[in-house]
C-alpha cells in the first residue's frame, strides 16, 4: 500500500513539473525574438538608422530585419526554432527599431497551435514577454 501512495505522489508531481511542450517551446520563441530585436534596436543606435523587423509573408516561415549593413542583417537569424511559429504585429506592419532612445510601444503576438504569447515594449523598455492579460491589447 505504501508502494502504491509513493507512485501515485511522484507521479503526480512529475505531471505538476513538466510543461506542455508547446507552450515552452512558444516562450522560448517569445524570449529569443525579445533577444534578437533588443540586438537589431542596438545596433540601430549605434549605426544611427531606423531597423526594421517583420514577419516573413509566403512558404518560408520566418521573419526578416531591414535597413542594417548587409553582414549585420545576415549575421542575424531569419527563422523560427519550430517552423509552425507564426507572429503578428498588433497595429501596424512592421516593429520599428529606431536610434532614437524612445519608441512607439509596440506588440507582437506569437502563436504556435492553439497557443500564443504577447511580447512587447512600452518604448523606453527593452522587448519582453507580457503577462497573459496583456496578450492581445493594444499598444498604449
Amino acid at each position: 500500500m505504501v508502494v502504491i501512495v509513493l507512485i501515485a505522489v511522484g507521479t503526480g508531481l512529475m505531471t505538476l513539473a513538466l510543461r506542455d511542450s508547446a507552450d515552452r517551446h512558444l516562450e522560448e520563441e517569445g524570449v529569443r525574438l525579445a533577444a534578437l530585436l533588443e540586438s537589431a534596436r542596438a545596433q540601430s543606435r549605434i549605426a544611427g538608422t531606423d531597423v526594421t523587423w517583420a514577419p516573413s509573408a509566403g512558404i518560408e516561415p520566418g521573419f526578416r530585419f531591414a535597413g542594417l549593413a548587409d553582414g549585420a542583417t545576415q549575421a542575424l537569424p531569419h527563422r523560427w526554432l519550430d517552423d509552425g511559429t507564426t507572429a503578428e504585429i498588433v497595429g501596424a506592419a512592421r516593429i520599428v527599431l529606431g536610434p532614437e532612445p524612445l519608441l512607439p510601444p509596440q506588440r507582437i503576438v506569437l502563436h504556435l497551435g492553439e497557443r500564443q504569447v504577447a511580447l512587447g515594449t512600452d518604448g523606453l523598455g527593452p522587448f519582453a514577454i507580457l503577462p497573459p492579460a496583456d496578450a492581445g491589447a493594444a499598444p498604449r
